[in-house]
């Protein structure tokens, strides 16, 4: 098996809060990233789709097919916005790098036509980052308009 990844970045602004919480639970919780205004990080993610390479060509996917689709399906829906209000795929989920990450992967999955996607792993920072592989994983999704009654994903 051999494994290649892409390396993309964007910026994007957030607020962690849960709409189901107290304005003073969601502080406890979420600290300075609950300011009602959001606040901002320059994400990298890094996909990594693994198979065996093409005899004919060498590869496992054309990188610039990734690209493609890394570009097309995420990185064009939310470089410069906010996540909790500005992308439909992540309307009423909290925007957590986990959360985020698990999202991605199943654009990314459902768009990838070769290869096998292996891992999604989302930094907000140099030092803090999140890497998903997959596992079967609920994300609860909440109705802002009745205050939080969560909905299905």
């Amino acid at each position: 098996m051999v494994y290649v990844t892409r390396k993309t970045h964007f910026s994007a602004s957030h607020r962690l809060y849960n709409p189901t919480f107290s304005d003073d639970k969601n502080e406890a919780i979420f600290d300075k990233c609950n300011n009602p205004n959001g606040h901002g990080h320059n994400y990298t993610l890094e996909v990594t789709v693994r198979g065996i390479p093409d005899p004919h060509t060498g590869y496992v996917i054309d990188l610039k097919l990734l690209r493609e689709i890394l570009e097309d399906e995420i990185i064009d829906k939310v470089d410069h916005k906010h996540l909790n209000y500005d992308v439909d795929f992540l309307q009423g989920i909290i925007p957590t790098a986990e959360n985020i990450a698990i999202v991605f992967w199943g654009i990314i999955e459902r768009n990838l036509p070769i290869g096998e996607l292996h891992s999604v792993k989302l930094f907000e920072s140099d030092a803090n980052f999140v890497e998903y592989f997959g596992e079967p994983v609920t994300i609860p999704r909440y109705d802002l308009k009745t205050k939080g009654k969560e909905i299905p994903v």
